[in-house]
C-alpha cells in the first residue's frame, strides 16, 4: 500500500522498514597485492575539480541546475537496445520514439563524457564506442575500443575508464579520443559498475560474475581491497550516498542493496528490496533512492535518513525494470525494460507508471538528457 505521506519528492520521513536480514555470511574480505605505480595521469587544464567540504554530493544536481553547456539542448532520452543493435531515440515531451540509429553488437549504455558535450554509445561486442552529439541527437564516428560494457570518468577528467567486462579489466583512456593509456588487470570477474568517493580519490566498482566488489585507487592505478559479498551473488549498480559515508550497491541474487562504509571500505549492512535489484537513481532533493528490481517488476524507494523501503512501485502485470534515470525536473524516472522491448516511465510523486513505450529489442543502459551537474562521472548519468 502506498502511503500519502511518502508521494512528495521533497522530502519523506520514514513508518516501516523492510526485512534488513542479509543473504548467508559472504566470504571474508581479501587484500589484494598492489601493482607498482605507473606515471602521473595527464591533466586538464579545463574547469579544475574543487576541493570543499561535503555536505551533498548531489547538490550540483537540483531541478534547474542545468550547466550553461546543455541549458539550450533539447530534451531526449537515448535507448540503446542490446539485441537489435539500435538506438532509440524519445521525445520526453510526446513519449514517443522519434529516431532509430544503428549502431555495433551489443550496445549497452548510452554515457555522457565528463564535459557534458558527448554521448557514448557502449558497443560491447562491437569493440566501439559511437558518439552522439546531444546537439543534433545523431550519431558519429564510432571509435575502436575493446570490450566497452560500461564507461566512467575520473572525477578530474582527466581519464574515461572502460570496464572491460569479459576481460576483467579497467582500462583508462584519453577522454576526448578514447586512446588506451593504461591498463588494470583486476582479480575478479564481471567488473561492471561503480561510484567514486566524495574526495574523489577511489573508485568502488561491482564484478559479478565472482561475486566481490573492488576498491581501486585510480591515480596511480592499483587494486587496494577486494570485498567479497557471496560466490553467488551478483553485484550490480553502485551509488554513493549524498552525504558521502555509504556506498550502496544493488545485488541481483541478494535482492537488495549491500551498504559499504565508504571511509573504512567494510560491509555495514544489507537491505532487501526486491528480486533482481539492478539500477540504483538517487531523487533531485537527495532524499531518496530509487532501486529498479529487475526480477520482480518493480521499484523499491529508500530513505537515505532512515536506510529503510519506505514504498514500492509495482509494474501492472509485471515487467523487468533496469537502468535508466531520473529527469531533469525530478518528476519521473525513466527505466528500460530489458526484457520487455519496453521503456517504463514512472511518476515520483505517486509512484504511477505513466507510461510503457514500445522500443527494439532488449533495451538496456537508457540515458535521460540533459540533467543537472556540473560534470559526468558516467554510466547512464552521474552527476556531480
Amino acid at each position: 500500500m502506498r502511503l500519502p505521506w511518502v508521494m512528495s519528492v521533497l522530502g519523506a520521513t520514514v513508518m516501516a522498514a523492510v526485512s534488513c536480514t542479509a543473504p548467508p555470511t559472504p566470504p571474508a574480505v581479501v587484500a589484494s597485492t598492489p601493482a607498482p605505480p605507473p606515471s602521473p595521469s595527464p591533466r586538464r587544464q579545463a574547469e579544475p575539480r574543487v576541493r570543499e567540504k561535503v555536505t551533498d554530493v548531489y547538490a550540483h544536481d537540483r531541478p534547474g541546475m542545468l550547466s550553461p553547456k546543455v541549458r539550450d539542448l533539447t530534451p531526449r532520452v537515448y535507448v540503446p537496445n542490446s539485441e537489435s543493435n539500435t538506438v532509440d531515440v524519445i521525445d520526453p515531451r510526446t513519449y514517443r520514439v522519434v529516431h532509430r540509429y544503428r549502431v555495433g553488437m551489443l550496445p549497452q549504455h548510452v554515457v555522457p563524457s565528463w564535459d557534458l558535450k558527448t554521448l557514448w554509445v557502449n558497443e560491447n561486442k562491437g569493440n566501439r564506442l559511437t558518439p552522439i552529439d546531444p546537439v543534433t541527437g545523431r550519431p558519429g564516428k564510432p571509435v575502436p575500443v575493446d570490450d566497452p560494457y560500461n564507461l566512467y570518468f575520473t572525477p578530474d577528467g582527466s581519464y574515461a575508464v572502460v570496464m572491460a567486462e569479459r576481460n576483467n579489466r579497467l582500462d583508462f583512456r584519453d577522454p576526448d579520443t578514447m586512446r588506451l593509456i593504461r591498463s588494470l588487470e583486476l582479480p575478479c570477474r564481471g567488473v561492471n559498475h561503480g561510484d567514486f568517493t566524495a574526495d574523489g580519490s577511489v573508485f568502488l566498482a561491482s564484478c559479478e560474475f565472482s561475486g566481490q566488489l573492488v576498491v581501486i585507487d585510480w591515480k596511480r592505478p592499483r587494486v587496494l581491497k577486494v570485498i567479497g559479498v557471496g560466490s553467488a551473488n551478483m553485484p550490480q549498480d553502485v551509488k554513493l550516498s549524498p552525504d558521502g559515508r555509504l556506498f550502496y550497491v544493488a545485488d541481483m541474487m541478494a535482492g537488495g542493496v549491500w551498504i559499504i562504509d565508504a571511509a573504512t571500505l567494510r560491509r555495514v549492512g544489507f537491505l532487501r528490496t526486491g528480486r533482481g535489484a539492478h539500477g540504483l537513481y538517487v531523487s533531485r532533493d537527495s532524499q531518496l533512492l530509487y532501486v529498479s528490481n529487475r526480477g520482480e517488476g518493480s521499484v523499491s524507494v529508500v530513505s537515505f535518513a532512515d536506510r529503510k523501503v519506505v514504498d514500492r512501485w509495482q509494474i501492472p502485470g509485471g515487467g523487468s525494470p533496469d537502468m535508466g534515470g531520473v529527469s531533469a525536473d525530478g518528476k519521473q524516472l525513466w527505466l528500460s525494460g530489458r526484457y520487455h522491448g519496453v521503456v517504463y516511465v514512472f511518476s515520483t510523486v505517486t509512484g504511477e507508471l505513466l507510461h510503457k513505450i514500445k522500443v527494439g529489442r532488449g533495451p538496456h543502459g537508457l540515458c535521460v538528457y540533459p540533467q543537472p551537474g556540473r560534470y559526468s562521472l558516467g554510466h547512464t548519468g552521474i552527476f556531480r
